[in-house]
């Protein structure tokens, strides 16, 4: 449609598609199991087929996504740091809160497979693909919108997760954004759930 209400409209469509896709392949995951594993799932969802947008679709390259290393000594100093910092959170919250342990205690077995299967996509799809789609066109401002999402998909997690994920996903999308790689996040993120689920089953 080129005019609404007689105002013209210009739409960047790398990020109307990155928009659509996102929102759909979003509910795809909540309605639907493709395979027998919701791991694989997210993996074919989060990761694949984004990748085969930027390829086929956009005919980019991914590291201008994130899949890199991208600054990976200051990746690997914040990762250091996060995980520093998240683990007597996490510990606190795992013995303390009884909805984060009645939620996550019985995730225990695969790891920590599972939860790598589970997050590479997830962080790749927000912190990779969404983000930096998005930081061409709004700069900064990508760093929230990336977020929402990130939150919304987090509804019917234990509540306090849940209100932490807007100001979570900012900061994993700023350890993204000042790498220039989604790695570091899932890296983070990678031992932030298996580290609660550890903590919710009583193995530490």
């Amino acid at each position: 449609m080129k005019y609404l209400l007689g105002e013209k409209l210009n739409f960047d469509w790398k990020v109307v598609t990155v928009t659509i896709v996102s929102t759909l392949l979003l509910m795809v995951d909540h309605y639907h199991k493709l395979t027998a594993y919701k791991y694989w799932d997210r993996v074919i969802l989060y990761l694949v087929i984004p990748l085969l947008i930027i390829l086929i679709l956009f005919r980019e390259y991914p590291r201008e996504y994130g899949f890199s290393f991208g600054d990976w000594k200051l990746g690997l100093t914040i990762t250091a740091f996060g995980i520093l910092f998240m683990a007597p959170i996490i510990y606190y919250l795992g013995h303390g809160d009884a909805s984060v342990k009645a939620y996550y205690e019985e995730f225990l077995p695969g790891l920590p497979w599972t939860t790598f299967l589970d997050l590479v996509g997830w962080e790749f799809f927000f912190r990779g693909w969404i983000l930096f789609a998005y930081a061409r066109k709004f700069g900064h401002e990508a760093l929230w919108l990336q977020a929402v999402p990130f939150a919304l998909a987090h509804i019917s997690k234990p509540e306090i997760e849940t209100l932490s994920t807007i100001f979570g996903g900012f900061a994993f999308g700023w350890v993204a954004y000042r790498t220039k790689s989604f790695v570091w996040p899932f890296l983070i993120h990678w031992f932030i759930a298996t580290f609660i689920i550890i903590v919710a089953a009583g193995a530490v």
